[in-house]
């Protein structure tokens, strides 16, 4: 049995990403102790993804980029005129998807004549990966989005390539959406409704994309995010007395300087208030997007050394800091999950629709517990103020129902993974 998961990120700094990583592996082994799991990672970060996977294989994406970088004839881009160059890449990228096996002759004819010996080496690495496949998975993320556009392109390419060889595909964890990018959506409407099944972690806004898509309801499942099981099994076994921190800055979370001075000033006013520790909540630790560097920036200037907290850049090591917790403010989806899914309420943080989308979602997974504050609100401050307060007070009466609501969700989502097990036996 051989197993080929394409994952969120291809490397070791994001916790959530991670953890349904973990997951998912996990999961996967427990049918099949002898399957061969390949999964898609960066050569830098292979040593540490055997450490979170010692179960799978690293397999560099390298061919990946030679795949979807290297024109099908190079002579007749050349040849066209540059308006036309869009257009034929859109058709090339359906060739690939639905003939890769000529898609590949051709790709392999490029780089033969131009001598491209390494990349031809790591085109067919990633091919054979795919080809020798008896399941090709999508573990959980939210990257089927315009947020997301080039990690998207990717994935739905790939499994375009794994559907059209007649591979079991499925996608787990998974957020969909928003989807608005015409030429994106248009990719997803090819692939989508061919693949096999698709675990949705919410249903608010993602099942309403799928639809629009054309997928059958029939290949749809709603479970709730992957992790909810990984922190369960870690979960701290009564409240905490701190109010845990977490803000996102990113291109697909764009915060302004004024937002921060709101959410400092609320945070700390509580904090006093409350007489509680502000504890950090990193889950990013990539330093492009570094959630450590964003809450320096809410805590006092004595809460401790920054750089303190890069220690806690393992999935374990986080939620158990989440443990410390009555309550979490969180900017990022997996703060709030990691929280939620111990028993601890939570005041999520949104203030593009990608994330809008994520923590109402999130919201109505759990049905209590989780109230969603959206940043360019007029009043941020006294709204926030409001919503944490609340919060703290409910955490003991709301607890009991968010574990129960937890492992509900456990149990949709190891159904979801022994559907799998008898698609791929039913191949």
């Amino acid at each position: 049995m051989r197993i080929l998961i394409e994952q969120s990120q291809y490397g070791c700094f994001n916790m959530g990403d991670l953890a349904m990583l973990q997951v998912a592996v996990s999961r996967l082994k427990k049918f099949w102790p002898d399957a061969a799991i390949e999964v898609f990672v960066l050569k830098n970060f292979e040593e540490s993804f055997k450490e979170f996977c010692p179960q799978a294989f690293p397999l560099t994406p390298a061919g990946q980029d030679v795949w979807f970088a290297t024109p099908l004839s190079e002579r007749l881009y050349e040849l066209i005129p540059k308006s036309a160059k869009q257009q034929l890449q859109e058709l090339e990228w359906q060739l690939r998807c639905r003939l890769p096996n000529v898609a590949s002759s051709l790709v392999q004819r490029q780089l033969k004549k131009r001598k491209r010996l390494r990349q031809y080496q790591e085109l067919n690495t990633f091919l054979s990966a795919i080809a020798s496949a008896d399941l090709v998975v999508a573990s959980g993320g939210g990257y089927i989005t315009d947020t997301f556009e080039a990690k998207a392109i990717r994935v739905l390419g790939i499994l375009g390539i794994a559907t059209s060889l007649g591979k079991p595909t499925v996608m787990v964890g998974q957020g969909i959406g928003p989807l608005e990018n015409p030429k994106l959506r248009q990719k997803a409407k090819i692939v989508l409704p061919k693949v096999d099944l698709i675990a949705l972690r919410e249903q608010r806004a993602g099942l309403q994309v799928l639809d629009r898509l054309g997928v059958s309801r029939h290949k749809v499942m709603t479970t709730g995010d992957d992790t909810i099981e990984f922190v369960w099994e870690r979960r701290s076994t009564e409240l905490g007395k701190g109010i845990g921190v977490n803000l996102r800055i990113a291109d697909y979370s764009p915060i302004g300087t004024n937002i921060i001075e709101k959410v400092r000033s609320a945070l700390q006013e509580v904090a006093s208030q409350k007489n509680a520790p502000l504890i950090p909540i990193p889950i990013e630790f990539l330093a492009v997007n570094s959630d450590v560097k964003t809450i320096k920036q809410l805590l006092p200037e004595d809460s401790g050394r920054v750089d303190d907290w890069e220690n806690l850049a393992t999935p374990t090591k986080i939620i158990k800091q989440i443990g410390r917790c009555r309550v979490v403010v969180a900017g990022s989806y997996h703060a709030g999950v990691f929280a939620l899914a111990q028993g601890i309420s939570v005041v999520g943080l949104a203030n593009s629709q990608y994330y809008k989308d994520k923590f109402l979602g999130l919201a109505d997974r759990f049905g209590v517990g989780c109230e969603v504050v959206f940043l360019d609100d007029d009043c941020l401050k006294e709204k926030l103020l409001a919503s944490i307060n609340k919060a703290w007070d409910l955490s003991e009466e709301l607890r009991p129902q968010l574990l129960e609501s937890a492992k509900q969700q456990i149990e949709l989502g190891q159904a979801a993974y022994r559907k799998i097990v008898k698609l791929v036996e039913s191949r």
